[in-house]
């Protein structure tokens, strides 16, 4: 960015009948770039719904859908708008509206730790639709007020910290999963994986510029339909399932859903174990985003951005909306590819026609989902990485501490889904007898340690994994650094948290009068006293052995 450039963001010079232009031609380069990026997402985020969730297509066509496309579009049109403003008040054509839309990280966290669990626990889809409309109320709000808290979260908790509990679910909850998927269906898994990898890690330019994604979706649809020609079937793709897909199309309009998302306060004690620490972790990231901004010449308010961000989120949550809003990290980027205005404005009249007439139900009748999987992978790839490659070396293994409350979370889950589904399946062939279906699991878990699997152990290091990661990498940084006192004031928090059971405990409450798991909150407590002790004698011995240095000054 040149001076002359930086001068005129804040010039005084009289530009008040400036009027930028709505549209230039650079903005269909970022259009397409940026529009299929929102395309990928919409796919991924449908195929969630309906793969993982196991959602019936009336809830997410008719209602989730159109409420998403409403927020997007407003967030979308914001941006614009506030890209407008700024281009009238400096009287620069070069300004370029920052993206965004759903937040990529949360739409796996949202789906994985909060939905999913509620649904298999409550067998009803409804369920956990309605617990992931609570968890982004409160995120909502987060962001709404949190721009004033948020420089003194960020300046205590080391990023270390932040990012490491964040790559615990990267590598458990959002990375497993997909990368099963590709080695189910190599063929088209691995291929897509390929080509999405030596382009985004690669450097690797396809034809006239075409995104790696969309290559990776063609190539997935090539072979899929292709194999269909053999009889091999691969993707599970068909004729009839695209004839069947076109039921869906049609126009649905936002309906509110403020009954469903008050309904899911019933859950309430499980979101705000994630909600609290992920709302933090969407405001660093939007003044990171916003800096990044300012960096290419375009200086937004943090504080409209975060608010902006919170209300259309809200928005989109009280019309039945589970999905954050968030400012997308490469604004630099696309600014650099020719975007100014329009390209962000395009992007929301294009997810609407999207969502609203229901095109995403035929798209996904023609796109094999295991071709989107190795996108899911490298998204866990990428969020993973960043935990190592934006903190210091020597903070790697409080890294690996923060990752492991998450492998605990994720193993427990896979066992109490197996053994939900091995009783299911007695009770239904009439080998089991309903009535005895609990007692025969709480046997198979109590027979677990005898075969080396610590099922327990799993059950209170993963419960409020989360906020576990993010505390155990906090003390982790700070003994590595030597700052007992710090690491003893995170030690402490975690024996509160841990009294009150949002991290190493069932639910949120106090238990018998003596915590959810009493143990674990009295270790951390003994573990804060024995790091305040460190501090202090620490601070003892440098006296003593550097007398020099704190003699009183001669007369």
């Amino acid at each position: 960015m040149s001076t002359m450039t930086g001068t005129a963001g804040k010039s005084d010079l009289n530009t008040s009948g400036f009027k930028p232009a709505l549209w230039t031609s650079g903005d269909w380069n970022a259009f397409f770039g940026f529009g299929t990026n929102i395309l990928v997402n919409m796919l991924v985020l449908t195929g969630l719904l309906r793969f993982v969730l196991k959602m019936p297509d009336s809830l997410v066509f008719g209602r989730i859908l159109p409420a998403l496309g409403l927020m997007m579009c407003l967030s979308t049109f914001y941006y614009a708008y506030l890209a407008y403003r700024l281009a009238q008040k400096t009287g620069r054509s070069d300004v370029c509206a920052l993206p965004s839309g759903v937040s990529v990280p949360h739409m796996f966290i949202v789906t994985f730790v909060i939905m999913l669990p509620i649904t298999i626990k409550t067998g009803d889809p409804l369920k956990g639709w309605s617990a992931g409309l609570v968890w982004v109320f409160f995120q909502s709000f987060i962001l709404m007020i949190g721009g004033f808290i948020a420089p003194f979260i960020r300046k205590i908790t080391p990023r270390a910290a932040l990012l490491g509990t964040l790559a615990g679910v990267s590598v458990t909850f959002i990375s497993m999963r997909p990368a099963l998927e590709m080695y189910m269906t190599p063929q088209i898994g691995l291929v897509c994986f390929a080509i999405i990898l030596v382009s985004w890690f690669g450097g690797v330019k396809y034809w006239r510029g075409i995104p790696a994604g969309l290559v990776a979706i063609a190539a997935g649809m090539i072979i899929a339909w292709g194999s269909n020609l053999f009889g091999l079937g691969l993707g599970g793709l068909s004729i009839a399932g695209v004839g069947a897909a076109f039921a869906n199309f049609g126009f649905s309009v936002p309906i509110p859903a403020v009954g469903y998302v008050f309904s899911g306060f019933e859950f309430l004690g499980v979101i705000l174990v994630t909600a609290i620490p992920f709302g933090i972790y969407d405001l660093v990231e939007a003044m990171d985003n916003v800096e990044s901004a300012e960096a290419a010449g375009d200086e937004y308010p943090t504080t409209r951005v975060l608010t902006a961000d919170g209300v259309v989120s809200l928005i989109g949550c009280l019309m039945g909306n589970p999905f954050i809003n968030a400012v997308y990290i490469g604004h630099p980027g696309w600014k650099a590819m020719g975007g100014r205005i329009g390209y962000s404005a395009a992007t929301g009249i294009m997810v609407v026609v999207l969502a609203w007439f229901g095109i995403i139900s035929v798209l996904l009748a023609l796109v094999p989902v295991v071709a989107i999987s190795p996108i899911l992978l490298y998204i866990g790839m990428l969020i993973g990485a960043q935990a190592f490659q934006t903190t210091p070396v020597k903070h790697a293994p409080a890294i690996v501490l923060a990752l492991t409350p998450h492998l605990a979370a994720w193993a427990k889950l896979q066992i109490d889904t197996m053994l939900g589904s091995t009783m299911m399946a007695a009770t239904s062939v009439g080998g089991l007898a309903a009535d005895k279906a609990d007692a025969v699991k709480a046997a198979a878990i109590a027979a677990l340690p005898q075969q080396g699997v610590f099922y327990h152990g799993l059950e209170v290091m993963g419960g409020g994994s989360i906020l576990g990661g993010l505390i155990l990498g906090a003390i982790g940084v700070f003994i590595i650094e030597r700052d007992f006192e710090k690491a003893s004031a995170f030690a402490l928090v975690g024996a509160v948290l841990t009294y009150f059971g949002f991290m190493h405990g069932e639910a949120v409450g106090i238990g018998g009068g003596f915590g959810v798991t009493p143990a674990v909150a009295f270790a951390y407590a003994v573990m804060a006293a024995g790091l305040f002790a460190a501090s202090k004698l620490g601070t003892t011995e440098h006296y003593a052995a550097h007398p020099e240095m704190h003699a009183a000054p001669a007369e």
